[in-house]
């Protein structure tokens, strides 16, 4: 089990035995051959215990968003049969190569989808326009996030429309696939231009 651990989990691991140790010591060990413990050193104990306390909170929230990451990028690869990216891809456009970050999911590629025909799933089928603000589609919903801001890349938005999350209902019951990789091909193509 332990070498089958992510590093995230790894070093989750780390901190909390660290933090376990350290308890099991404070508590058990040393009041034993010093009764008079912490005494004058009260300040410094506390100040290990709000470190300890720190880290592990750090760690737990932290690295375990790290992890939903890593698991997602797992599922998105397991179901397509597709490996990982790289955390940076490059893209080649008409005004040359430039790197564009990926969400560390993945899915079909932007081809899959028709985003003339997403467009009209954004504006329509889908209302995501009264949630949403998207320059291109005339919307300026504020319920969800601002995509122009957010400039999602095809993964990340066939994840959300598709599971939802947050205020976000789920559409993979709703949509039809062709209409999430339709809408997910137009948001990603469109948000921030």
């Amino acid at each position: 089990m332990l070498l089958a651990l992510t590093g995230y989990q790894t070093a989750l691991v780390v901190v909390a035995a660290s933090f376990i140790v350290f308890a099991l010591v404070a508590a058990l060990v040393v009041p034993r051959s010093r009764p008079s413990f912490p005494g004058r050193r009260l300040d410094v104990f506390l100040l290990v215990c709000g470190v300890f306390f720190v880290a592990q909170l750090t760690a737990v929230l932290v690295l375990a968003e790290v992890g939903e990451g890593d698991a997602a990028a797992r599922e998105g690869s397991a179901a397509s049969g597709e490996t990982t990216p790289p955390p940076t891809q490059t893209e080649t456009t008409a005004t040359g190569t430039t790197p564009t970050e990926t969400t560390g999911t993945t899915g079909p590629s932007p081809a899959t989808g028709d985003p003339v025909a997403g467009k009209q799933v954004f504006l329509g089928t889908a209302g995501c326009s009264s949630c949403h603000t998207l320059a291109d589609a005339g919307s300026t919903g504020n319920v969800g996030p601002n995509l122009d801001d957010l400039k999602p890349t095809y993964a990340a938005v066939e994840k959300q429309v598709t599971n939802g999350g947050g205020v976000m209902p789920a559409f993979k019951d709703t949509l039809s696939q062709k209409q999430i990789a339709d809408v997910s091909a137009y948001v990603s193509s469109v948000a921030g231009s």
